[in-house]
């Protein structure tokens, strides 16, 4: 069966050694550990062999396997346009220096391969960022150059990174996500075109980010299936009233009235039985991630009965034919 990971995206504040014991008490098998916080120092982890010794020391004490970095918030700041909300994300010497939270988040992505392969790792998760993301409902009127140039600035800026990761053999997988250059099918479809299916940028696939906009999760996953690299398991909840709709309002995730929400696993409306049934049918044995977020929910009573939940939908493909048995 595959290995059944926690993404410790939401759970940073912890240290890793308490991450970890926590990790393995809910039931999980793994970590994809998130590279900001007090999981994994980047900067660190490249200066100190001490460090990155910790990390492997603290996996195995744990008995867990790290098959995936998460740089999310990294990688948003190298592709966005100048955002104050970048801030947050960046160093706090750097606020307000949007091209200097450019040039640190391009070289920590560059690092970050560096300490994947220190880690064994082969797998970095996250987002590219998205200078185009403000022309989402084109009006005004959005030209169909200024959506390449978009497309085309990703590039530019991604392809000394993935050069970087090509040299440590560690590839790319970026989450198809609202506010990233690629959210949904057809700009996924571009923008793989555009970096010309070069291997070590592939996609680390989300249902969650897809169904709320109408994408039915399993498609997407069956027509992009040879460039996903890693699986996020996540749920999410339509609920269309008549009075919410899916941009939220400008409402809080967790609030009642949003047209949609995030749910802890087997709480929401993705259809994780189809999802499964593709990755057998494609082969696909790398990690099931579980990305928990429901503001609804106690997330240490969520994370243990997802871990439950992935653990009882996941299931091995079938060796033989059903009708075997009854030929001659």
């Amino acid at each position: 069966m595959r290995l059944v990971t926690l993404c410790t995206c939401q759970w940073a504040d912890l240290e890793l050694n308490e991450l970890c014991k926590l990790a393995k008490e809910m039931g999980y098998d793994g970590v994809e550990l998130a590279c900001w916080g007090n999981n994994v120092d980047i900067d660190k982890a490249i200066n100190d062999e001490k460090y990155v010794e910790y990390i492997l020391k603290t996996l195995k004490k744990h008995k867990l396997e790290c098959k995936a970095l998460a740089t999310h918030i990294i990688g948003q700041c190298v592709g966005d346009a100048p955002d104050p909300r970048l801030n947050n994300f960046a160093p706090s010497e750097l606020t307000d220096k949007p091209e200097a939270i450019r040039e640190w988040a391009i070289a920590t992505m560059k690092k970050a391969a560096l300490v994947a392969n220190k880690l064994g790792v082969k797998i970095i998760t996250g987002f590219t960022g998205s200078p185009i993301w403000k022309y989402l409902y084109s009006f005004p009127q959005t030209t169909a150059e200024m959506i390449e140039d978009g497309f085309d600035k990703i590039v530019r800026l991604w392809t000394p990174i993935l050069d970087e990761f090509k040299k440590y053999d560690v590839k790319f997988a970026l989450e198809v996500h609202p506010g990233e250059i690629a959210f949904d099918y057809y700009t996924t479809e571009k923008l793989l075109k555009k970096f010309e299916n070069r291997p070590e940028f592939g996609l680390n696939f989300d249902p969650s980010h897809l169904l709320w906009q109408g994408i039915t999760p399993h498609i997407f996953l069956n027509d992009f299936a040879d460039r996903v690299y890693h699986v996020h398991m996540k749920d999410v909840s339509v609920n269309l009233d008549g009075r919410s709709g899916i941009l939220g309002s400008h409402i809080e995730f967790g609030d009642l009235k949003r047209g949609w929400n995030f749910r802890s696993l087997g709480h929401g409306q993705v259809n994780f039985e189809e999802i499964i049934r593709v990755l057998n049918a494609k082969g696909y044995d790398g990690p099931l991630s579980v990305e928990w977020e429901d503001s609804g929910m106690d997330r240490i009573m969520g994370a243990t009965e997802a871990a439950e939940f992935v653990k009882k939908v996941d299931f091995k493909p079938s060796e033989i034919k059903f009708d075997d048995a009854i030929s001659n």
